[in-house]
């Protein structure tokens, strides 16, 4: 059965080629590849796509900038379109954000910031919805590779 895979900043850089951010490039095109064949879901965490818009942003090569933010952009409305593999999650409403706001000061002495935070709260919900399938994060930060549940049956 096919596993849903909540798509991480760092697998979203790579995938984009954003400049300093893209040292896994070919890993991130091959597994892209590899879960797609297996009909894979990739879920885009709202987080992720702030997130990678702050590097692309914040990348030191302007024509590079422009070129990576428009691929960003295609692929952000693409998914808002239903026209590509990734899905985005729906905003929070404003009970869930007050509950992670809670959470958020024990969690940030442990090093984790409010979007990985937001990140593993999608994870959390979609292994309640999805018993049956795999569920983790598509990360290539250590401190999220753990967030890897396989189905129950």
């Amino acid at each position: 059965m096919s596993s849903v895979r909540i798509v991480d900043t760092s697998v979203l850089c790579n995938l984009l080629r954003v400049p300093n951010r893209d040292q896994e490039a070919d890993r991130a095109v091959r597994e892209f590849g590899r879960a797609q064949a297996a009909r894979d879901v990739f879920l885009l965490p709202i987080a992720v796509i702030y997130e990678t818009g702050n590097h692309i942003a914040h990348s030191p090569n302007g024509a590079k900038r422009r070129v990576v933010a428009e691929g960003f952009v295609e692929l952000v409305r693409k998914a808002f379109e239903g026209e590509i593999p990734f899905t985005p999650t729906p905003l929070q409403n404003s009970e869930d954000m007050t509950r992670w706001l809670d959470e958020f000061p024990d969690r940030a002495m442990t090093g984790m910031g409010f979007a990985d935070l937001a990140i593993t709260k999608v994870w959390e919900e979609q292994c309640e919805l999805n018993q049956g399938r795999r569920v983790l994060i598509w990360s290539y930060d250590g401190h999220l590779q753990g967030y890897d549940r396989p189905a129950r049956i």
